[in-house]
């Protein structure tokens, strides 16, 4: 059984989920999306790991779910900083060697740059990805604004995180400023030498088939395209293509 920890990363503590698996083998390290958690991964980590026979971690992230909150606003480079501290500090601290990062949204442009960064990743599973800007994906985030003062994304949230204002707005108001329109990691792909599985959804109201083909065009290792028929979330709305894939790729890796 799975059990839910905390953890001391650069910032504060993280609560994360940790379901035992082969150790011989790279683990799963999980990512969750902008408005993410550990907790709303659902199971999916849990049925990848059954299927894989890996150790599978999931976590989630300052300001996320039942984490510590942040100590100060988020800047355009948070994906960045997330990067470059808190991934490398979980795995020291939770001896998750060469681990698999399978991240969603937000999170998997953080494992792109983790993997960008690091010889020391075994694999990359990203479901809808961010490499960049897209009209089509600010004018989600303003939806989801709206969602969240006019409609009941607000007390959705609150199920799932401890302080469902200090999420939203650290998510929202980074997506949507003016500084943050310039934001680009294509550059930053051809570092990624590991295999990657790339999955997109043709209705994603946060971006188009712009984002895998950029992985596929740029990064250095082998990349595998899943394009699916779903919108923002293939693990939740094509779970079975998603977990068949996930489970197929994560197969072949050494």
């Amino acid at each position: 059984m799975a059990e839910r920890r905390c953890v001391e990363v650069p910032g504060g503590r993280i609560e994360y989920e940790d379901v035992p698996g082969d150790p011989t083998v790279a683990p799963l390290l999980f990512l969750h999306e902008g408005l993410g958690s550990l907790g709303l991964w659902r199971t999916f980590h849990h049925r990848i790991a059954a299927a894989t026979g890996r150790r599978a971690v999931a976590y989630s992230r300052l300001g996320h779910g039942f984490s510590d909150l942040p100590t100060q606003k988020r800047t355009p480079r948070f994906m960045h900083d997330e990067a470059a501290t808190v991934v490398p500090a979980l795995c020291a601290a939770l001896g998750l060697d060469r681990p698999v990062l399978v991240g969603h949204s937000d999170g998997a442009s953080i494992a792109l740059l983790y993997a960008a960064r690091s010889s020391d990743v075994t694999g990359l599973v990203v479901l809808a990805p961010h490499e960049f800007v897209e009209e089509i994906g600010l004018g989600g985030i303003e939806q989801a604004r709206r969602a969240y003062t006019e409609g009941d994304l607000r007390a959705r949230m609150a199920r799932h995180h401890r302080d469902p204002d200090v999420t939203f707005w650290n998510w929202n108001d980074v997506w949507l400023d003016d500084a943050f329109r310039d934001w680009d990691i294509r550059f930053e792909l051809p570092a990624i030498t590991c295999p990657v599985l790339a999955v997109q959804g043709t209705a994603d109201e946060y971006g188009t088939l712009a984002h895998v083909e950029a992985v596929r065009d740029a990064a250095t290792g082998p990349v595998e395209l899943l394009v699916l028929d779903c919108g923002h979330s293939p693990h939740l709305q094509r779970p079975e293509d998603t977990e068949e894939a996930v489970t197929a790729f994560v197969s072949k890796l050494p």
